[in-house]
């Protein structure tokens, strides 16, 4: 009967850390932090990413204005992402967007990051993500 005991423990020990090692593709989940053209203007952002197995999809600062994505892709071998699309300002004009940055601690669920460049329109900027 111990014997037994300790086996069925030993599995649900060995089962807990395969589960908990297995976090999904890198790019899944919501990212938060700020971009901007300096360190006097920052913005806000959020990303919402998610991945189907093909594609990357998402939004980009969801909410009544969000940026809608047309073109998300990743480069494995260097753990770099590019969002691409277009949106609207408050004038109505169409304002593209490009938004390139490395994901850095891409093993850890806790401490994963992405940060780079941020092009919209012609504001040129930087801008840094943390895994929430």
């Amino acid at each position: 009967m111990l014997g037994r005991f300790v086996a069925v423990t030993a599995l649900f020990v060995g089962l807990h850390g395969v589960t908990a090692a297995q976090h999904g593709h890198p790019l899944v989940g919501t990212w938060s932090g700020y971009w901007g053209p300096n360190d006097e203007e920052r913005n806000r952002v959020l990303l919402l990413l998610e991945y189907d197995g093909e594609r990357i999809g998402g939004i980009i600062n969801p909410g009544p204005k969000p940026y809608p994505k047309t073109n998300a892709t990743l480069d494995a071998p260097t753990w770099t992402v590019v969002l691409e699309g277009s949106r609207e300002d408050s004038d109505g004009n169409t304002i593209e967007y490009r938004i390139e940055g490395r994901i850095e601690n891409v093993t850890s669920p806790s401490e994963r990051s992405i940060s780079g460049e941020w092009v919209q329109g012609d504001v040129v900027g930087d801008f840094s993500v943390t895994l929430n």
